[in-house]
C-alpha cells in the first residue's frame, strides 16, 4: 500500500532500520537514530543497485516519488541516477549556479507567482540585509548549521527576535529547494528550528478613557505633525496600522469621502471601504499640502530608509513618549482594539461594527461582494465615533466633564 504523510509521521525508529515501501522501487529507511532517508532500489545489467534520494521531511512524499520517477527514467535508459545526478551537480557548480543567492533568486521567483508582491518584497529584503552579505556567495554544500545560527542569533542580538525566527524559515525554505533541484544534501537551517526564542505576543487591547484624554492631550505638542496626523487616523479609522502606513492616494477618494484599500493589501482579502468621516477628510488634505497627492500619504522622503513609507515602530514610538508612564504599554494597534469594543457599548451592532473592522468572513463567496455591506450605517458610525473623538479631546485639553450622550442604538 502506498505511503501517506500521516503514516511517516507516525512512524516510530525500533532497534533495526525498518523499510516503510512505497511502491516502483521506492521506499524508506526508518534508523534506530530516528532519521527518516528515503532510498529508490533498482536493478541494471541484473545489478540491484540504491539511490539515496533524500531525508524527510526535507524531501517530501510528493517530492520523493517524483525524484523517483525521475531516476526510473533514467535506469530505462541504462543510467545510474547517481551519476546522472553528480554530472547534474558539476555542471551546475562550474556554471555558478549553487550559491546560496543564485539558488534563493531561483526560489524568490517560482515563489512570486503565488505570493502578493508585499510579502514577496518583505522576503526579498530580509535576505537582502541579513543572508546575502554574509552567505550569499558561498556554494550551498559549504554553508552549516553553525553559519545559519550566527546569521539568526546577529539579527536576534539587535533585539528583533519575530525577524530572527523568520530568516530562519526561509533559509530553510531554500535549502529545500536546494535539495530538490540537487544543489545540497540536507538543510542545515532545519536542526535549528527552535533556537531562537519567541518573544511573548502582546494582544491589543482596548484603551481607557482616561488613556485615550492622556494621548489625545498631548497631540498638538508633539514634534511631528505628519505622526500626529497618523495617530489621529488610527483612532478614527479602525485600520491595521500597517494598512495605514502603506495607504496610497488612489485609493482615497476625497469626493465621495471614502479609502477603498484593495484586497491584496488587507489580512482579509477582499476590498474593504473605510467611509471618511468630516475630521479625517480634513487631515488628508492637510497630508496633501505638506506632501502631494502622489503615492503614499504617509512617505518617507529619505531615500537612505528601507521603506518608502511611514512604519509601524515610528508611531508606536510616539506614543510611548507621549505616555512614557502609562502602566501598561500602548501601540497603535489598540486603537483598533478600542474601536472593536467601544461602538459597541455606544449601541451599534455586532455585524456593522465587524464589516467595519473587515474582520475575516469564512464564506470566501459571501466576503467577495460584502465590501459595501451596510455602508449608510457604516458610514454615520464612522462620523459619530469621530464626533466622540473630537469631543474627548476637548475634555482633555480644557479639563471639562463630556456633555451628553453621542450613543446611537442601530
Amino acid at each position: 500500500m502506498p505511503l501517506t504523510d500521516v503514516k511517516i509521521r507516525q512512524a516510530k525508529a525500533g532497534d533495526k532500520p525498518t523499510k516503510l515501501t512505497d511502491g516502483n522501487g521506492l521506499y524508506l529507511l526508518v534508523n534506530p537514530s530516528g532519521s527518516k532517508l528515503w532510498r529508490y532500489k533498482y536493478r541494471i545489467a541484473g545489478k540491484e543497485n540504491l539511490f539515496a534520494i533524500g531525508e524527510y521531511p526535507t524531501v517530501s512524499l510528493q517530492d520523493a516519488r517524483a525524484a523517483r520517477d525521475d531516476a526510473r527514467e533514467l535506469v530505462k535508459k541504462g543510467l545510474h541516477p547517481s551519476h546522472a545526478r553528480q554530472a547534474v551537480l558539476s555542471a551546475r557548480i562550474n556554471e555558478g549556479k549553487a550559491t546560496f543567492r543564485a539558488v534563493s533568486d531561483e526560489w524568490l521567483d517560482k515563489k512570486r507567482k503565488t505570493w502578493t508582491e508585499r510579502h514577496y518584497g518583505e522576503i526579498l529584503r530580509m535576505l537582502e540585509t541579513d543572508a546575502y552579505p554574509f552567505i550569499g556567495s558561498r556554494p550551498m554544500r559549504s554553508i552549516t548549521a553553525h553559519d545559519v545560527l550566527s546569521l539568526v542569533r546577529r539579527v536576534e542580538e539587535r533585539g528583533s527576535p519575530s525577524v530572527a525566527i523568520k530568516l530562519r524559515q526561509y533559509v530553510s525554505n531554500v535549502f529545500q529547494y536546494a535539495v530538490i533541484t540537487l544543489r545540497a544534501d540536507s538543510d542545515p537551517a532545519s536542526v535549528l528550528r527552535g533556537s531562537i526564542v519567541k518573544p511573548p505576543t502582546e494582544n491589543a487591547r482596548a484603551l481607557s478613557r482616561d488613556e485615550l484624554k492622556a494621548i489625545l492631550r498631548q497631540l498638538p505638542t508633539y514634534k511631528s505633525k505628519r505622526t500626529v496626523i497618523a495617530i489621529r487616523l488610527l483612532m478614527m479609522l479602525f485600520p491595521r496600522t500597517i494598512e495605514l502606513c502603506r495607504a496610497r492616494w488612489e485609493e482615497i477618494d476625497l469626493g465621495a469621502a471614502e479609502w477603498k484599500v484593495p484586497a491584496e493589501k488587507i489580512k482579509s482579502r477582499r476590498l474593504h471601504i473605510v467611509p471618511l468621516p468630516r475630521q479625517a477628510l480634513s487631515l488628508l488634505r492637510e497630508l496633501q499640502e505638506m506632501y502631494g497627492n502622489r503615492g503614499y500619504i504617509l512617505p518617507i522622503l529619505h531615500s537612505n530608509r528601507k521603506l518608502p513609507h511611514m512604519s509601524r515602530a515610528t508611531i508606536n514610538r510616539a506614543i510611548d513618549y507621549m505616555v512614557p508612564d502609562n502602566p501598561q504599554p500602548i501601540t497603535g494597534h489598540d486603537f483598533r482594539a478600542t474601536a472593536s469594543t467601544q461602538p459597541h457599548e455606544m449601541g451599534w451592532k455586532d455585524e456593522v461594527v465587524e464589516m467595519q473592522l473587515s474582520h475575516k468572513d469564512k464564506d470566501k463567496t459571501r466576503s467577495t461582494y460584502n465590501h459595501a455591506k451596510y455602508l449608510p450605517d457604516r458610514r454615520e458610525m464612522m462620523q459619530v465615533w469621530a464626533d466622540w473623538l473630537t469631543q474627548l479631546e476637548t475634555e482633555a485639553l480644557d479639563g471639562t466633564a463630556l456633555h451628553g450622550t453621542i450613543d446611537n442604538a442601530r
